[in-house]
């Protein structure tokens, strides 16, 4: 059992109080599923309304800090320090199609570095969060990831491009790549919860290309403090600056980089 710092303390809570509005978005929308009318205006309003909470409650709690969110770009505070980075609906089109499976996403950037991290599943009521140093947690379970050494044995997480978005030749080789060599590929719809299971070794790695600081900052912090490996897809350290991501325990991790290289030939 672990007790969250005041820091954590204070994400939790406001991404407790975004979910409130999003469940409530969210039961309606299921309702709303017959209608022929694509309900996307509603699902943009459920976003810009769970990041300004969080982005008042953050704001109040810690002034000065910088905020980075989805929905209003880059806000610069008067502490360059430190930077919140937001995603206030993690896997909108789930949630445009009642599939009950997104998340809040809160990080704390100080000097560059990921140094606190919630990612929140209101649905499950699951809380991921990871505190640097101090290890990552699911409510108040400590995480670990996956033990499993071979690929053979192993479920990966990734994310399919869809239209307009990311290439879509480089994913099917990845995929052919990888696929034929591992026990199962899921396609759930919302990075942070693949990175989060990742961290609670639900999934044994995860590998993705054109995301956003604010879809992978918490992830990132969340696996490594869970005991994985986290680089982008070329090896490197440019995780956030790239948008790529590869994902995995200290066995899996180098495997998985290696079908993404042979990929890439």
């Amino acid at each position: 059992m672990s007790t969250q710092s005041a820091l954590l303390k204070v994400m939790s809570d406001a991404a407790r109080k975004a979910a409130r509005g999003l469940n409530r978005d969210f039961g309606e929308l299921a309702e709303l599923q017959v209608a022929k009318k694509a309900p996307a205006d509603f699902v943009s309003a459920a976003d810009l309304k769970a990041e300004q909470t969080l982005f008042e409650m953050l704001s109040k709690a810690r002034p000065g800090y910088g905020f980075l969110g989805e929905e209003r770009g880059m806000i610069e505070g008067t502490d360059k320090t430190h930077t919140w980075i937001v995603d206030p609906l993690d896997g909108t089109t789930n949630f445009l199609h009642a599939i009950p499976h997104f998340a809040i996403n809160i990080a704390l950037q100080r000097e560059g570095a990921v140094v606190a991290a919630v990612t929140f599943n209101p649905v499950t009521n699951e809380l991921f969060w990871a505190e640097k140093g101090k290890g990552a947690f699911v409510n108040d379970k400590r995480l670990r990831v996956a033990a499993r050494t071979r690929l053979e044995e192993a479920v990966l997480a990734t994310g399919i491009p869809f239209m307009g978005h990311g290439q879509h030749a480089t994913f099917l080789k990845e995929l052919h790549q990888i696929s034929q060599r591992v026990a199962g590929v899921r396609r759930f719809g919302a990075a942070a919860l693949d990175m989060a299971w990742v961290a609670a070794g639900r999934f044994d790695g995860y590998w993705e290309r054109d995301l956003h600081p604010w879809d992978l900052a918490a992830g990132v912090l969340l696996v490594t403090e869970a005991g994985g490996k986290v680089t982008d897809a070329e090896g490197g350290e440019e995780v956030l600056a790239k948008g790529s991501v590869c994902v995995g325990n200290q066995d899996i991790h180098p495997l998985l980089l290696e079908r993404l290289r042979v990929a890439a030939r």
